[in-house]
């Protein structure tokens, strides 16, 4: 009779590291009931699902919920807007406004995805070959121009008409 060995061998199922397809969890920034003002730099990515007043920056994907009330400029690689957001928004990668969520600003992004009923009052600049560090600077033409409109007077139409039903009555 032979002897034979047989050796298991535990493995987990993420190899010692992130689960390779699992959501990348955002750590919160801001509870639902928590108010805050000022600038507010997150390194990763966060969520705010307060209210909040300011200036924000960071450097990976930003969630405003659906119940926060921001009034900031943002700065991030990917915003999604579920709640209220009135300021103007940099997304260098992805701006995306859910169905409840609602932009009053303007926006510079990479790409753009407005779902259905999501709401923005402002301009979009798309930029698919990446957002700009620097604001463009609109060139416009000064000098003054005139404008000649040569009038000419029109016949009076109710003379004719006084005219054409005065042969008849």
């Amino acid at each position: 009779m032979t002897d034979t060995a047989l050796e298991t061998v535990g493995v987990s199922s993420s190899n010692g590291g992130a689960e390779p397809y699992a959501p990348e969890p955002k750590a919160t920034v801001l509870a639902p009931d928590d108010v805050l003002s000022g600038k507010l730099q997150v390194r990763g990515g966060g969520q705010v699902l307060g209210n909040f007043s300011g200036q924000i920056e960071c450097d990976g994907d930003l969630m405003i919920g659906p119940e926060a009330h921001v009034e900031a400029d943002i700065r991030s690689t990917r915003v999604t807007i579920a709640g209220f957001v009135r300021g103007n928004v940099v997304a260098v990668n992805r701006l995306k406004i859910t169905p409840t969520g609602r932009l009053e600003g303007d926006a510079r992004v990479g790409a753009l995805v407005v779902q259905e009923g999501g709401v923005h009052h402002g301009v979009i600049r798309v930029h698919p070959e990446g957002v700009p560090e620097s604001e463009q600077v609109e060139l416009r033409d000064a000098s003054p121009r005139t404008t000649v409109v040569a009038l000419r007077t029109m016949p009076n139409p109710v003379g004719r008409v006084r005219k054409f039903w005065g042969e008849f009555f």
